[in-house]
């Protein structure tokens, strides 16, 4: 029997980017400067600002104002970041078995990045329906 141990933050970080490098070149342009981070669990404050009592129902989270409402009569925008949480994303690909980690991280960042361009879950939702 072997150890087996859970993929680290770096482990995830390093997934996460090779998912962004595998995207299209023009997709990656058109989402600019996006910064992903990867951490364990959304902290306390987020969850609570989005009524999440269970740290594990949340495995993404886009910050920033979308392309849709951004205006160059803004004052100093804010850094577009999307947050990938570990833990749940671990604990989603267990759960759900049917899909490799490396599929599951990239799903979750290209829905993450889907919120950049201003779509809402629902229209994500119908066009992964659509492509399937």
């Amino acid at each position: 029997m072997t150890d087996l141990l859970a993929p680290t933050l770096d482990d995830l970080e390093r997934i996460a980017r090779e998912a962004w490098g595998a995207l299209p070149a023009e997709f990656r342009a058109l989402a600019g400067d996006v910064l992903i981070r990867i951490e364990d669990f959304a902290d306390e404050e987020v969850l609570a600002e989005m009524g999440i009592e269970d740290p594990f129902e949340l495995s993404g989270l886009y910050v920033g104002v979308d392309l849709t409402r951004q205006s160059i009569s803004d004052p100093a925008p804010t850094q577009t970041m999307v947050f990938l949480y570990r833990r749940a994303i671990l604990d989603e690909w267990i759960e759900r078995g049917d899909v490799g980690l490396n599929d599951l991280v990239s799903h979750v960042l290209v829905h993450e990045i889907g919120h950049h361009f201003g779509l809402s879950d629902e229209h994500m939702d119908r066009l992964l329906e659509e492509a399937a």
